[in-house]
C-alpha cells in the first residue's frame, strides 16, 4: 500500500526562532554589549555618572566663564561694590544619530571562514565605532583656550594641571580631580625602562595618579609636545537614544541595551545579494562643559618674547591717545596688558603682568604726549608672550 505523506504539515512554522535567529541576536547584543560596557568604563573613570540623553538633532554648548571680584575692603556704611560673573554659551555642533553599515561576502566566509571573515571584522567595526566618539572628542579639547608654552613636559603637566584649578578657583566651583592628556612617545621617553601601570577603557590608555593628575589617558592622537587637561567634573556626555523612535514600526529593529542605550545594532542576511550585513546607529559625543576650563599646554625648549608693533595717535578725548597693536593675539583666550612710563618697560619671555592695566584692545588709553606706552600680549596666566612700545600722542 502506498502511504501517502503531508510533507507541509511536517514544515517548520513560520516565523519558528530557531538556530539561525538566536545567532544572530547572540551577535547583535554581544556587538552591543562591548561597545555600552567598555564605554560606560570609560565615563566611570570620568566620574560622569549618567550619559545626558537629547533629542535628534539637538544643539551641543560649549560654555565660558568670565567675572572680576572687587574690592571687599568698604568702609563701614559703604556701598558695598558688586562682583559680576556671567557665563556665555556658544553653540560648536550637533547631536545627531548617525548610521554605518557593514557587509560580508558569502564568498569570504567559505575561504577564510566565519571567525575571520565576519568575527574579526564586527570587532573591527567597533573599534571604528570607539575611535569616531574619542576622535571628536580629543578634536573638541584641542580647542582649549587655557593656552601657554613651557620649556620642559613635566612643567608643561604642572602648569595644565595649575591652570585647570586656578581657572575653577575663579570660577568658583571645586575640582574634583583632574585629567591629563599625553602623547604615547612623549610618556615613554619620560619613564624610560621604568613599569608603569597601564590600564584601558574604551580604547583609552590611562594611568592613575601620575605626576599630581589624577588620571593620565595616554594617547597618538595627542601631538607630541602637547599636554592637555581639565578638570573631571568639567567632562560630561551626550547622546541620542536609538530605541527611543519609531523606527520599529518603520521596520528597522534594533538590539540595544536598555540601560544605557548608548547604541543599536541589527545583522541580517541579505539573501539578494548573498551578504552578511551588520548595520549600526549611534548619537554619541563626550566634550567639556567649560572650553576655557581646558588647559593646552605646548613644550618649547627654547621660548621667546614675540614682538608686537604698536602705534599711538591722538584719541577721541582731551589726554587720550588710540592705541593699535600689530600683529593680532596669537590665541583669543590672550589678553593685553600696558604699562605707561617716561621709557620703554623691560619685558621677558613669561614674565608675569597681572599687575599691569588691562586693555580691551579698542579703547583710548589716558597717558601724556611723550611718554612711552609698553603693551604686552599675555596667557590667562597673565605670562608674557608678546611685547611693543610706543611713544604716546596724545589729543591736545
Amino acid at each position: 500500500m502506498k502511504r501517502l505523506f503531508n510533507l507541509q504539515k511536517f514544515a517548520a512554522p513560520d516565523n519558528m526562532t530557531g538556530k539561525a535567529q538566536i545567532q544572530t541576536k547572540a551577535r547583535e547584543i554581544d556587538f552591543v554589549s562591548s561597545f555600552s560596557d567598555s564605554l560606560q568604563a570609560l565615563l566611570d573613570i570620568m566620574g560622569i555618572t549618567r550619559m545626558i540623553k537629547k533629542a535628534n538633532g539637538s544643539a551641543l554648548k560649549k560654555k565660558t566663564a568670565a567675572g572680576v571680584l572687587q574690592d571687599g575692603n568698604v568702609a563701614e556704611g559703604d556701598e558695598i561694590p558688586l562682583s559680576q560673573f556671567t557665563v556665555k554659551e556658544e553653540t560648536f555642533d550637533t547631536i545627531t544619530i548617525e548610521k554605518w553599515r557593514k557587509s560580508t561576502s558569502i564568498e569570504a566566509i567559505a575561504e577564510h571562514g566565519y571567525d575571520n571573515a565576519v568575527a574579526m571584522t564586527d570587532e573591527e567595526m567597533l573599534t571604528l565605532l570607539r575611535d569616531d566618539v574619542l576622535d571628536r572628542f580629543y578634536d573638541f579639547m584641542a580647542t582649549g583656550t587655557l593656552k601657554s608654552s613651557e620649556a620642559t613636559w613635566q612643567m608643561a603637566i604642572a602648569m595644565s594641571i595649575g591652570r585647570v584649578k586656578d581657572k575653577f578657583k575663579k570660577m568658583r566651583k571645586n575640582a574634583t580631580g583632574i585629567a591629563v592628556f599625553v602623547n604615547t612617545l612623549d610618556v615613554y621617553k619620560y619613564v624610560g625602562s621604568s613599569n608603569i601601570s597601564i590600564q584601558t577603557a574604551f580604547g583609552m590608555d590611562y594611568v592613575k595618579n601620575f605626576m599630581g593628575a589624577d588620571y593620565m589617558f595616554i594617547s597618538s592622537e595627542i601631538p607630541e609636545g602637547t599636554v592637555e587637561a581639565t578638570a573631571l567634573n568639567n567632562m560630561v556626555a551626550y547622546y541620542v537614544d536609538p530605541a527611543d523612535s519609531e523606527f520599529a514600526k518603520a521596520g528597522l529593529e534594533f538590539t540595544t541595551d536598555t540601560e544605557t542605550g548608548f547604541i543599536g545594532v541589527h545583522a541580517e542576511g541579505n539573501y539578494t545579494r548573498m551578504l552578511s550585513e551588520l548595520y549600526a546607529i549611534m548619537g554619541v559625543r563626550l566634550f567639556a562643559e567649560y572650553i576655557d576650563a581646558v588647559a593646552v599646554i605646548t613644550v618649547d625648549s627654547t621660548p621667546t618674547l614675540g614682538t608686537l608693533t604698536v602705534q599711538s595717535a591722538a584719541g577721541t578725548e582731551t589726554g587720550d591717545t588710540k592705541i593699535t597693536v600689530t600683529p593680532a593675539k596669537e590665541d583669543a583666550s590672550h589678553l593685553y596688558k600696558y604699562k605707561v612710563a617716561t621709557e620703554e618697560t623691560e619685558v621677558t619671555y613669561g614674565q608675569n603682568v597681572r599687575g599691569w592695566t588691562a586693555w580691551d584692545g579698542e579703547s583710548d588709553i589716558t597717558a601724556a604726549t611723550g611718554q612711552t606706552i609698553t603693551v604686552v600680549e599675555c596667557d590667562a596666566s597673565y605670562q608674557a608672550q608678546a611685547s611693543g612700545s610706543a611713544s604716546v600722542t596724545a589729543k591736545a
